[in-house]
C-alpha cells in the first residue's frame, strides 16, 4: 500500500502525531485536563471552516483560531475559578457556532467530513510539511520546558512558590496543544480526536511505572494505535479516525484484562 504517494504521507504524518499526541496528552491527564483537550479539538472545526472559507491552509487555520481558543480557555480561568466547567461550555459555544455557520452558508467549496472522520486519501505534501513545522516546534518546546511542565502538573501552588511563571506556561502549554490538535486532524478526525491524546496515556498508567517510563509507553501505545488504524482502514476502506479510537479502546481494555490476570495469578501463587 506504500506505492501510493498519500499513503506515504499519510504514513510519515502518522509517525508525527503518534509521537506528540501523548506528550501533550500525557500533562492533560496528570492535571486533570483531559476535558481541555476534547474542546479544542471541537473547537478546531471552526478554524478549519475558517482556513476554507478564505481560501487559505485548513491545517494552519485551525492552529490559530485553536490557539485562541487555549488561551481564552487559560484566560477565562481567573473568572471562573469555582466553575471551571463552564469555561468549556463556552468556548465549545462559541466554536460550534462559529463552525456551523461557515458550514451552512454553503459558501465552502471543500467538503470537511474529511476533517471529521479523518482521511488518508486527502493528505498532501502540503499538509505533511505544515505537519512536520507545528510538531517540531511543539516537540522542541515540550524539551525546553518539560521540568517547568512536571512542577505545574503535580502542583500548581508549588511551582508558583518556586518562582516558576505559571500563566506564561500554561499560556504556551495551550498553544501546544492547539497545535498537536491542528497537526491530527487530518488522519485522527476532529470527532475521536480526543481519543489520541489520553487514551495511550490512560493504557500506560495502567502499568504503573515511573513517571518517563509511563511517558515513553503512552508513545508506543500511541505509535501501536495509529499505525495499526492506518493498516486497517486502508484494507477496509473506511476513515482512519474511528478505528483509531476503537483500537485505542480495545489496547486499553487488553493491558486492564492482562494486569487483572497477573494480578489474580501471584495471589494464587
Amino acid at each position: 500500500m506504500f506505492q501510493y504517494s498519500f499513503m506515504q504521507n499519510a504514513f510519515m504524518i502518522s509517525i508525527l502525531i503518534s509521537i506528540l499526541c501523548p506528550c501533550i496528552g500525557f500533562f492533560l491527564v496528570l492535571r486533570r485536563y483531559s476535558m481541555i483537550g476534547d474542546t479544542l479539538a471541537h473547537a478546531s472545526l471552526a478554524g478549519i471552516s475558517i482556513g476554507l472559507l478564505f481560501n487559505g491552509n485548513p491545517i494552519i487555520g485551525s492552529f490559530v483560531f485553536t490557539s485562541f481558543c487555549g488561551v481564552l480557555i487559560e484566560f477565562l480561568r481567573d473568572y471562573f475559578k469555582k466553575y471551571a466547567e463552564l469555561i468549556l461550555v463556552v468556548v465549545l459555544s462559541l466554536s460550534v457556532g462559529i463552525a456551523i455557520t461557515i458550514m451552512s452558508s454553503g459558501k465552502l467549496d471543500a467538503n470537511v467530513n474529511s476533517f471529521l472522520f479523518g482521511s488518508v486519501l486527502t493528505v498532501t505534501r502540503d499538509d505533511l510539511y505544515a505537519v512536520l513545522g507545528l510538531s517540531l516546534v511543539s516537540i522542541i518546546t515540550l524539551i525546553i520546558l518539560y521540568n517547568k511542565l512536571v512542577i505545574i502538573a503535580f502542583d500548581e501552588e508549588a511551582a508558583k512558590v518556586a518562582k516558576v511563571n505559571v500563566k506564561l506556561i500554561n499560556y504556551i502549554f495551550a498553544i501546544l496543544v492547539a497545535a498537536t490538535i491542528s497537526v491530527s486532524m487530518r488522519i485522527v478526525g476532529v470527532l475521536v480526536l480526543s481519543s489520541m491524546i489520553a487514551l495511550p496515556v490512560a493504557t500506560a498508567m495502567q502499568l504503573t511505572k515511573g513517571f518517563k517510563t509511563t511517558l515513553l509507553y503512552s508513545i508506543l501505545f500511541s505509535v501501536i494505535d495509529i499505525l495499526l488504524a492506518l493498516y486497517i482502514s486502508y484494507y477496509m476502506n473506511c476513515a482512519p479516525g474511528g478505528i483509531t479510537a476503537l483500537s485505542s479502546v480495545v489496547l486499553l481494555a487488553l493491558v486492564i484484562c492482562t494486569k487483572k490476570c497477573i494480578s489474580v495469578v501471584s495471589r494464587k501463587a
